[in-house]
């Protein structure tokens, strides 16, 4: 008998006070690994996709998919998460998630086609988000006080710098090894999280009773209303937004099923997201600050290779290391924030940050054709230093001031403000791509007349080369003039458009920076109560 409970007096969980500080660290520092494995997958993809589409004969459209079905999976089970973790505990949820999420990895590495592969990446996002908001309530039911900054400092690292990083390792892989290895690479590290973690991590014990009463209407509502929303933000750039039929029938799907799910999960005594969090004025305002940050770190992401690709021409491992600086200056800046959280408020530190963004994206303004790596490292270095200045105050302010029992479901919504701040920004920049070019194309083209000296200087050289070429043919020779011509305006229109792209940035974050000192300074719940536990 007093074996049976001893049996389950060990499987109850430790509270935080009883671990020592090596425990808590071992603990925080295996999910830590999870975590950012989940989000490196997110853009690891990014610079292969021509490699990925040759290697199962996929076209354009098909291939876009490969990252859009793993943002769909993942951005509909951020938010669940909170539930299941109440459900499964913790220490459960992060172990299947880690193992299914290995295991995903494998298949996606031994893809036949486009479609297993799409199949595949889905299961993977879905399996790996569950990871992502875990980490933060982990690391705020174990820290208190200036170790609790320092986690959330390690939380803001990885958020950034794992998406950041992705393009650079994923090139080298390619290049390389093979596309495949972009999906084998995770099979150690998620091993190893998903036998370190059932070990280490004592959280929470597993409520099997919320299965009973469960908002399961409310599952499904926000699944069709994140899914189609995201398909929308996703698609909507490449098919020209409501021209396509099914843009407009998934963002009318989308936003009906928005407004039922709000409305179920104000009136739900079990919503599956704890909405009514918003009305603290900092849980609020984080979650806008978290969307800011959200457009900041997928969009700079999505036009900087972008760029270096189309205009530049860069390989996957030319663009990898032109954007590596990013992260270089942000785990520098890791000591100076530790330093600055002792004696300077955490609102200060994050207006800090968020004017370093913008001043950062205002440095990518006078982009031209020629910027390679070292014209890109002043704002990449500002975009670096910003990142953990932002996200890092933000989640203790944001996070901190929770009581445990609502941190669960709270903390699934403030990732999912991030993730869906990243999908609206690279829509948008994807939107101003398409349509900013064709204006500076024209007004571009109003310049090159009969007065424009330097364009009939190069009309007449490029002419009389081609001619020559081939044998007196002064037609051919014209027809080629031309369409250099029209590819260096091309180029220059489209180099004008990215510096729009990245000045609309700047302006949210001028906003954000303006709405700081609205956030009040973070006090943090008395402690845990039973139902943490």
């Amino acid at each position: 008998m007093s074996t049976a409970v001893e049996t389950v007096l060990e499987q109850l969980p430790a509270r935080p006070a009883e671990l020592s500080l090596k425990a808590k660290i071992s603990a925080f520092a295996s999910m830590s690994v999870g975590f950012f494995i989940a989000l490196l997958d997110i853009q690891i993809v990014s610079a292969s996709l021509g490699e990925i589409a040759g290697g199962l004969s996929a076209g354009p459209d098909e291939i876009a998919w490969v990252q859009t079905s793993y943002l769909i999976a993942e951005i509909v089970v951020i938010p669940l998460s909170g539930w299941l973790s109440r459900v499964m505990s913790t220490r459960w949820l992060f172990c299947v998630s880690a193992a299914g999420f290995t295991v995903t990895s494998l298949f996606c590495g031994w893809a036949w086609d486009i479609q297993s592969m799409i199949v595949f990446r889905a299961l993977q996002g879905f399996l790996g988000g569950a990871m992502i908001p875990t980490v933060f309530t982990t690391a705020f039911f174990y820290f208190t006080g200036q170790q609790r900054v320092i986690a959330a400092a390690v939380i803001g690292t990885i958020s950034s710098l794992a998406p950041t990083l992705g393009p650079t390792i994923g090139g080298w892989i390619t290049d390389n090894y093979s596309w495949h290895w972009l999906f084998f690479i995770n099979l150690v590290p998620g091993t190893f999280v998903a036998v370190a973690v059932p070990t280490l991590v004592r959280v929470d014990r597993p409520n099997l009773k919320l299965l009973r009463g469960a908002d399961y209407v409310g599952m499904a509502l926000m699944a069709i209303f994140l899914g189609c929303l995201e398909y929308t933000l996703e698609e909507g750039p490449r098919w020209d937004w409501f021209d396509d039929g099914t843009i407009r029938a998934t963002a009318w799907i989308s936003g009906s099923a928005g407004v039922v799910f709000v409305w179920r999960s104000l009136t739900h005594p079990q919503p599956v997201v704890d909405l009514r969090a918003l009305k603290s004025r900092n849980f609020s305002l984080g979650c806008f600050f978290s969307f800011v940050i959200g457009i900041g770190i997928f969009a700079t992401i999505y036009l900087t290779p972008l760029f270096l690709s189309r205009v530049r021409g860069f390989s996957a491992l030319q663009i990898g290391f032109a954007v590596f600086s990013t992260g270089v200056f942000q785990v520098l800046s890791i000591p100076i924030y530790t330093f600055c959280t002792r004696y300077i408020d955490l609102r200060w530190l994050m207006m800090v940050g968020l004017a370093c963004f913008a001043l950062g994206m205002w440095n990518f303004a006078p982009i031209t054709h020629e910027w390679g790596w070292r014209d890109l490292l002043l704002p990449q270095a500002f975009r670096g230093f910003a990142q953990l200045f932002a996200v890092a105050p933000t989640v203790t302010l944001t996070l901190g001031g929770l009581a445990p029992e609502r941190l669960k479901l709270a903390s699934g919504l403030f990732n999912l403000m991030r993730n869906l701040g990243g999908a609206i920004g690279i829509a948008v920049c994807g939107t101003i791509l398409n349509d900013r070019a064709n204006l500076h194309f024209l007004r571009l083209a109003e310049h090159l007349n009969a007065t424009n000296s330097a364009m009939l200087d190069l009309l007449h050289r490029v002419t009389a080369a081609d001619t020559a070429r081939w044998g007196g043919d002064a037609a051919h020779g014209r027809a080629a003039a031309l369409k250099q011509l029209w590819t260096l305006t091309w180029r220059e229109a489209q180099t004008q458009t990215y510096a729009d792209a990245f000045l609309a940035m700047g302006a949210c974050f001028v906003v954000a920076t303006a709405m700081v000192p609205l956030m009040r300074k973070v006090v943090p719940p008395k402690g845990p109560t039973a139902d943490a536990h």
